[in-house]
């Protein structure tokens, strides 16, 4: 990640952009797997350690959405941040396979390319994010409803064919 700052960043702003880089480069891409382009940083290494691990993790991205709220990002933009945060740190916490998890999913590096589109583009960026802090637990919430009638309709099914 050896972006340039970006040109249309408004001079106040240079530093705040160049700490959520360098923190986002630590956290999500300090080391490589030797032989490979794969990278990963504090974070999957932090997340070893059940439970602060994770909490660390989450704090330091909590840092990274502070420096961006600084900027002047919108509401929805730093709460779909936010979100990232939360999917990595809940998913995260799961013993073994959370650790692989934060390994690929890179919260910090998320967040990081969101804010650079955002800057880009701010009315794009920030209608998407609405759109994605609504549609995401839309689909959660239907694909919840979809299991538990599935599983109704197996149970009725199963004592249906029990009482023949």
């Amino acid at each position: 990640m050896d972006d340039p700052t970006p040109q249309y960043l408004p001079r106040e702003h240079v530093e705040l952009f160049r700490r959520h880089r360098a923190l986002t480069r630590a956290f999500d891409q300090a080391f490589r797997v030797p032989g490979t382009p794969w990278r990963f940083g504090w974070d999957a290494l932090l997340g070893l350690v059940p439970g602060a691990g994770d909490l660390l993790g989450a704090g330091f991205a909590g840092y990274g959405v502070l420096l961006a709220r600084r900027m002047g990002v919108p509401a929805a933009v730093q709460l779909r941040m936010i979100a990232n945060v939360a999917i990595d740190a809940t998913l995260g916490a799961v013993p073994l396979a959370g650790d692989l998890f934060d390994a690929a999913f890179k919260a910090h590096l998320r967040n990081h390319r969101l804010l650079e589109r955002w800057l880009e583009a701010p009315r794009k960026v920030e209608r998407s994010s609405l759109l994605a802090l609504v549609a995401v637990p839309a689909a959660a919430v239907l694909a919840l409803v979809a299991v538990v009638a599935l599983a109704g309709a197996a149970i009725y099914f199963v004592a249906d064919s029990l009482s023949m």
